[in-house]
């Protein structure tokens, strides 16, 4: 709870009390809007279903949208689930911790797991997740309340505190596949952007991400790595 609370609860707190002036502009409830926060976990999602409820879409269209903007949680859920092998909980458990799942604590979680005892894996993700947890619906009752108030502008860059804290945090991880991509998506992204607005997203995700394993994968495989003394080793 500690870890949590210091930059992911700040974090998440800020980018929701954008998302919850945001949903109110979209005319949502504050019902609704904190169970959009409770339910979606995921901002792009929340957005996505906010922008479309207030474009009166056809619900399938919604579900679709939010469902795929929040669709990276499933490769994230399957890297973190085998480090909970050795708790002795429910499997059941191992869905609630989906759930609360997000970039903030997963990113810490995936940090500090491997300096834990597997028995107090568990317990450490969800501490981190319950402070993440009740300071974004917080922060999304305090935007709902407050919309109005703020002018567009800090309620848009509220909203963006989050993707921008995610560069700093993947530009500081040492995978140097994870580098060259997120270098290749800063120059991508605007110039599609000037392209295809709509798709500029996804497609610099796809186009940055696979041209930076394949630079990774072909200049490992150029340079041989030291072969090792099997006597040594022994």
């Amino acid at each position: 709870m500690r870890d949590g609370s210091k930059m992911p609860l700040i974090m998440v707190s800020s980018a929701m009390l954008g998302f919850g002036s945001l949903a109110r502009d979209s005319g949502l409830s504050l019902d609704v809007t904190v169970f959009l926060t409770l339910g979606l976990w995921g901002l792009p999602g929340q957005v996505a279903m906010a922008e479309m409820w207030a474009m009166s879409a056809p619900v399938l269209a919604i579900v679709v949208a939010s469902s795929m903007g929040n669709m990276r949680f499933l490769p994230m859920a399957l890297v973190t689930v085998p480090w909970f092998r050795g708790d002795k909980r429910a499997k059941w458990t191992h869905f609630l911790a989906a759930q609360v799942m997000s970039i903030n604590i997963w990113t810490i979680f995936m940090r500090q797991a491997p300096a834990i005892s597997p028995v107090y894996r568990y317990p450490y993700f969800m501490g981190v997740g319950a402070v993440c947890l009740v300071g974004g619906t917080t922060g999304t009752v305090l935007g709902f309340v407050l919309a109005g108030e703020l002018p567009v502008a800090v309620t848009i860059a509220l909203v963006f505190m989050n993707p921008a804290y995610f560069l700093f945090v993947f530009s500081s991880v040492r995978q140097r596949n994870c580098i060259i991509a997120v270098i290749l998506g800063s120059f991508t992204g605007p110039l599609l952007h000037q392209f295809t607005p709509d798709w500029s997203v996804p497609l610099t995700g796809v186009l940055a991400g696979t041209a930076a394993f394949l630079l990774d994968r072909a200049t490992t495989k150029g340079g041989r790595p030291p072969r090792r003394d099997h006597n040594a080793a022994s």
